[in-house]
């Protein structure tokens, strides 16, 4: 502490500091890629345990005993399904009906923004149908869900069938204290999504369903079931929900404990857990389990119908039953056992699940990465200096305004430029583009005043490397959907941003950074294209064609949804700014 009090020391250990700042990055990255490593191991992923006392145990004793109801009614379900060529509605009503429930239809539709590969089709229309089983000990304030999809062919005709043997089982029984609804929804993820948004009088997407939708209490939690066979060999759970996110772990571990039970063998990512923790094929076993929940995480993508759930704050999962070649076989009665237990435990929860991980990794399904345990490992990834990050806000804020600016004003303000210039509305437009474009460049000499330590080495460098990356950013992304246009911007604008710099030769540079500019490149684009055709075009005739194409670049966008303007205004324009910015920083 003494050392750190004096001046001298700082700026020694500063010193120091920056000329080991490229092998501390490389070490810190080293170290993030490690700390991950790491993660398989048992010490850094302790054992699962419940936190909800109300799922604390499971001394239940499950009754359930209509396995082989279940397989008739999945054979009946088939039969319907097959004469009617798709979901069965007339059918499923009826039978909902006859065990007791409440039962409701939602015919839905969507409209493709593109049809799909496999079927060509612009419109997907469909029908779910549930039922409520109302409780009897509750005034419906609180429900559960079990769904399960209506797939094509023979898939999931088994899941049915136990979920409508689950219907009537628990039809007889008087301790329910939530309801709880058997949805069966056609299409997948699409008839899932249209049943949750009418359900919450929501309009996410652009689904149209109609019908009188009946309601339960608010849902505490669901499970999605999928089977395809009369007997199972294990149960694979999937976690993975839209946009990343997860359910509560409290809820895996009820399903584990149930399985462990049951003595159902339970898979998570398709891999069975194995006891030998301290053995290396065990490490490489649970590194590849955990690798594979991250690849699935980071998709974004829902890995079941569980996933749309949790964008409701309903805790959810997918269990999928397989039928593999292994030795132990499992019947409906105790498939259905499992079920019965969980949806028991669930009945008893006073509150939402809430008390255990929302984040977390799994390298089995008995053992757990807390997010206190994995963010150091991203934390090495990307430290590196960032000094002067606030100097740097004014430029920002002023470079995206501009953009906005070029992108709002030439349309909004057309009419007030015809009452003052001798102009029409389309050349109003057109030379107010440019007239924002040009003001743009005067810019800099306005912010880097306001910044505090503006004229400083490490302010410029650090502004340089956020328009760096930045840049790259944009033309990689764009590089996806476009690769023309961002193969042009790249070779012309790359070479001027490295270059770009206050100190040097500046009259130099501003003239490599303004033949850079976007709008530069379209007009030599313009010359090449002519020269190309064998056309030659005349300066005075080329920058007729360059008022021309912005004009039409700026109609095709409020006609047709181009994206050719929107990106030069909003991203490639104030991107631009920012290494103008540098070159004037001092």
């Amino acid at each position: 502490m003494g050392l750190l009090s004096d001046p001298h020391c700082r700026r020694a250990l500063s010193r120091l500091v920056l000329r080991l700042n490229t092998p501390l990055c490389t070490l810190s990255y080293v170290a993030g890629l490690g700390w991950f490593l790491a993660l398989a191991f048992q010490p850094l992923a302790p054992r699962t345990y419940m936190s909800e006392n109300a799922m604390g145990s499971t001394m239940v004793e499950e009754q359930f005993l209509f396995g082989e109801r279940a397989l008739s009614y999945a054979r009946e379900f088939a039969g319907h399904k097959k004469k009617a060529g798709g979901m069965p509605v007339a059918w499923l009503e009826k039978t909902m009906w006859n065990l007791g429930l409440e039962v409701h239809r939602q015919p839905f539709s969507r409209t493709l923004p593109f049809p799909d590969e496999t079927r060509e089709r612009y419109m997907v229309k469909g029908t779910n149908v549930y039922g409520i089983l109302r409780a009897p000990r509750a005034a419906s304030t609180e429900s559960l869900v079990l769904s399960v999809p209506c797939s094509e062919g023979p898939h999931n005709n088994q899941a049915v069938g136990l979920m409508l043997a689950l219907a009537s089982y628990f039809r007889g029984q008087i301790y329910w204290a939530k309801d709880i609804i058997f949805l069966v929804n056609e299409h997948d993820l699409l008839g899932m999504e249209a049943w949750l948004e009418a359900y919450h009088d929501v309009n996410i997407t652009e689904v149209r369903s109609s019908g009188t939708l009946g309601r339960a209490g608010a849902i505490q939690a669901a499970i999605a079931l999928e089977l395809s066979s009369d007997v199972i060999t294990s149960f694979d759970v999937a976690v993975e929900g839209l946009n990343g996110q997860l359910p509560n772990l409290d809820l895996l571990n009820l399903f584990h404990a149930f399985c462990q039970k049951n003595g159902l063998l339970c898979t998570i990512q398709g891999k069975l857990q194995r006891s030998d923790w301290d053995s290396l094929p065990a490490y490489a076993h649970s590194l590849q389990t955990l690798l594979l929940m991250v690849l699935a995480q980071a998709s974004g993508r829902p890995h079941g119908d569980h996933g749309l759930f949790l964008r409701y704050r309903i805790e959810a999962i997918t269990l999928r039953g397989i039928n593999s070649f292994r030795q132990y076989k499992y019947d409906m009665t105790t498939v259905g056992k499992t079920l019965e237990g969980m949806f028991r435990k669930l009945n008893n929860l006073l509150e939402r699940l809430h008390q255990s991980y929302f984040f977390y990794l799994l390298p089995s399904l008995s053992r757990f990465v807390s997010i206190g345990v994995y963010m150091p490992a991203f934390g090495f990834l990307i430290l590196e200096s960032r000094p002067g990050l606030l100097a740097l806000v004014p430029p920002l804020l002023i470079c995206h305004a501009a953009g906005l600016a070029l992108y709002f004003l030439p349309v909004l303000g057309q009419h007030v430029a015809t009452q003052h210039f001798p102009v029409s509305e389309s050349e109003a437009v057109v030379l107010t583009v440019i007239a924002i474009y040009v003001a743009g460049m005067a810019l800099p000499h306005n912010t880097h005043r306001v910044l505090a330590g503006g004229g400083s080495d490490r302010g410029w460098m650090t502004l340089k490397l956020l328009a760096l990356l930045y840049l790259a950013v944009q033309l990689g992304c764009l590089a996806l959907l476009n690769f023309s246009l961002g193969f042009l911007l790249a070779a012309t604008m790359v070479p001027a941003a490295a270059a770009v710099q206050p100190n040097g030769p500046k009259v130099l540079l501003a003239v490599l950074l303004v033949l850079a500019t976007p709008a530069v490149t379209l007009l030599l684009g313009i010359f090449l294209q002519r020269e190309l055709v064998e056309a030659p075009a005349a300066v005075a005739e080329g920058w007729q064609l360059f008022l021309a194409a912005v004009a039409e670049g700026l109609l095709q966008h409020h006609l047709y949804g181009s994206l050719l303007f929107p990106f030069l205004a909003l991203c490639a324009y104030p991107c631009w700014l920012l290494l103008w910015n540098v070159l004037f920083w001092k």
